[in-house]
């Protein structure tokens, strides 16, 4: 699957600070999620003055808004690829398993994205909130199925609570499969498989109704 873009940390110029901050913050949580990050350990890092991230962050929630941001954008680029790609699977399987592998092979990121309080302070309208609303929209793209109140939607949120409980767990080594032996990535389809089929019954229910 796609990776993160990572750039060599001293190589931005004269006006590139703020990117570079980003950049190099992304890779620290790569290793130690969001608790990692440190702005004054970032300016070090990358051989400016303590004081300079504060000319394009105001504080470390500022910097961390936007690193979000970027992952979100990121996350998206994955995602797009992956139901777009011509396959047997539906559009609903790749884009979950494509979810999935980034979020059990690029945990501090994921957390960051979805398991910290930095998503949930974004204002509407914030390039976080817009980065991450075009997620939601690509999930709902990939149900292929149309538009009905908002039944898409609520089959979204079934995705998104088993993969995450998928990821979750699986990261704290409580979820290995060998009960029911099952892989992650096969229970991950069955969540798709059963999440689609309800969709399909709703839709059906709407149209008789």
């Amino acid at each position: 699957m796609g990776q993160i873009v990572r750039k060599p940390f001293k190589t931005y110029h004269h006006g590139d600070l703020r990117d570079a901050l980003i950049q190099a913050a992304l890779q620290e949580i790569e290793l130690g999620g969001p608790e990692a990050i440190s702005i004054k350990a970032l300016a070090r890092q990358l051989g400016v003055s303590q004081p300079a991230p504060y000319r394009h962050f105001a504080d470390r929630d500022a910097l961390l808004q936007a690193v979000t941001a970027e992952a979100f954008r990121q996350f998206n680029v994955i995602m797009r690829e992956a139901i777009d790609k011509p396959g047997k699977q539906s559009k609903l399987s790749r884009f979950a398993q494509a979810a999935l592998a980034f979020g059990l092979q690029r945990h501090g990121v994921y957390r960051l994205m979805f398991a910290s309080r930095i998503m949930a302070g974004a204002p509407e309208g914030s390039e976080l909130h817009t980065a991450a609303m075009e997620t939601l929209a690509l999930l709902i793209e990939a149900f292929e199925a149309p538009a009905v109140g908002l039944l898409r939607e609520r089959q979204a949120l079934k995705i998104w609570a088993g993969l995450h409980g998928i990821v979750m767990l699986a990261e704290q080594g409580l979820l290995t499969g060998e009960v029911g032996q099952i892989s992650r990535e096969e229970l991950m389809d069955e969540i798709v498989e059963q999440t689609k089929l309800a969709l399909t019954v709703a839709l059906q229910a709407a149209e008789k109704a």
